[in-house]
């Protein structure tokens, strides 16, 4: 296989940021843009179905399974944008057809392939404690899913794949602001290992802040996704104060990191980074989490309620 034909199956508002690293890269071919609402753009995926090699899906979450079982069913490599799917089961139901027919399915989960992230991975050692904070100014985009789908997903993924494991105990908080969808989040998930991970995430924050700090022994490590920079906090031995190191990172654009791996997997037909079943684990956690929310959610309202009939309430 030489030259790739590649097609991005929506052109909105990341699926912008695709086509604009596809054409970028050398030995692949943006042979087509499937998007009704893009003018001279391809309105259906049958129109490009036997001249593709790989397509991206950057479509609305509630099209991703049926997209990318169309395009997979067709014997078409396929990179979905997160979620993967709306729902677990949905991911697990690609995962499986993917496998079935032979075909590469990647789960855009990006960070996974930020470089910071990488060189953190390189000095993972045993996790014990995590804090998440994943802070956005608002935007109109995405508000079809809760924030927990939007942006939280992104880290539930690099903690189990830190950890190893589904966490056996979550609770969690949020609440609507500006959408009809949950707009803010805190969890708090813990493990058999004892590892704990305090996650926040909101995407109506006066501020963009994307930072994760791991505690392990001995150490402890502070990421910021966003300047690509990790820097480690340890004893020195023999010395009662603290060492400040910084982690070699290589910075670089993830998506442009993300695709490239992509199209690796394609040629080589190698294991995706981030596979549907990966990415079915995080989903099934945020559905926890956003089940747990509602919990919390109808305890805060019948509590209003309660006390707006006290006398004087």
């Amino acid at each position: 296989m030489n030259q790739l034909r590649v097609a991005v199956i929506g052109a909105g508002s990341f699926g912008r940021h695709h086509v604009r690293v596809i054409k970028e890269m050398p030995d692949v071919e943006l042979t087509a843009i499937v998007d009704p609402n893009i003018e001279g753009a391809h309105k259906n995926i049958e129109d490009v179905i036997g001249r593709i090699d790989a397509a991206i899906v950057a479509t609305p979450t509630v099209t991703h399974e049926s997209i990318a079982t169309q395009l997979l069913e067709s014997g078409i490599d396929v990179l979905v944008e997160k979620p993967v799917a709306q729902t677990s089961e949905g991911a697990e139901r690609l995962a499986r057809l993917a496998q079935k027919n032979g075909r590469i399915l990647q789960a855009g989960h990006l960070e996974r392939f930020n470089p910071a992230v990488t060189a953190l991975e390189k000095a993972l050692t045993i996790p014990l404690f995590f804090e998440v904070h994943r802070l956005s100014v608002f935007t109109p985009r995405s508000l079809d899913i809760d924030v927990v789908l939007d942006l939280m997903i992104h880290d539930l993924d690099i903690v189990l794949s830190f950890v190893g494991a589904m966490p056996e105990e979550i609770r969690a908080a949020g609440i609507s602001v500006l959408s009809s969808k949950v707009d803010i989040a805190n969890v708090r998930l813990a493990f058999a290992s004892g590892c704990i991970a305090n996650l926040t995430a909101s995407r109506i924050s006066a501020d963009q802040v994307r930072k994760l700090r791991l505690f392990q022994p001995g150490e402890y490590v502070s990421l910021d996704y966003h300047r690509q920079d990790a820097v480690r906090l340890a004893i020195r031995k023999n010395e009662a104060k603290i060492g400040f190191e910084s982690l070699a990172v290589c910075p670089a654009e993830p998506l442009a990191l993300e695709l490239a791996a992509f199209f690796g997997c394609v040629r080589d037909r190698g294991a995706p980074r981030v596979d549907a079943f990966q990415a079915a684990k995080a989903l099934r956690v945020a559905e926890s989490i956003l089940a747990k929310i509602k919990v919390h959610a109808d305890l805060v309202s019948n509590t209003i309620r309660s006390q707006s009939n006290f006398p004087g309430g």
